[in-house]
């Protein structure tokens, strides 16, 4: 029964129409971020001597997040070339740079000494 319903639900397809604003939305959200993620790499590691080990560590986190920006891009460019074997081993990999940018940030977040 189960592998049947798998079967029926593979065969539907669902339709869907992008709204105009998507791809202008998309873009300028996509550049803001990596944008924001570049000043605030650049600013972290500009600024980690002063601020101590912390600050470092969220410096690392940024660059993390500044990593999946460029990973999406090449994700994109493996759909826009049709090499589904390039988008989709990329695809795979996709949450990495996410969880090393997490980790970063939770080891700068222990790393921080003087509370107040």
């Amino acid at each position: 029964m189960l592998p049947a319903s798998t079967l029926i639900l593979a065969q539907i397809e669902t339709t869907a129409t992008k709204p105009n604003y998507f791809i202008p939305v998309f873009l300028a959200l996509f550049l803001i971020g990596a944008i924001a993620w570049l000043v605030a790499s650049v600013l972290g590691f500009a600024r980690a001597r002063a601020f101590g080990p912390s600050a470092r560590w969220f410096s690392f986190a940024a660059v993390s997040l500044l990593l999946f920006h460029i990973q999406i891009i090449a994700v994109g460019f493996g759909v826009v070339t049709n090499d589904t074997g390039l988008a989709f081993s990329i695809l795979t990999f996709l949450n990495f740079f996410v969880i090393v940018g997490a980790f970063c940030a939770i080891m700068g977040f222990i790393r921080m000494t003087s509370p107040r």
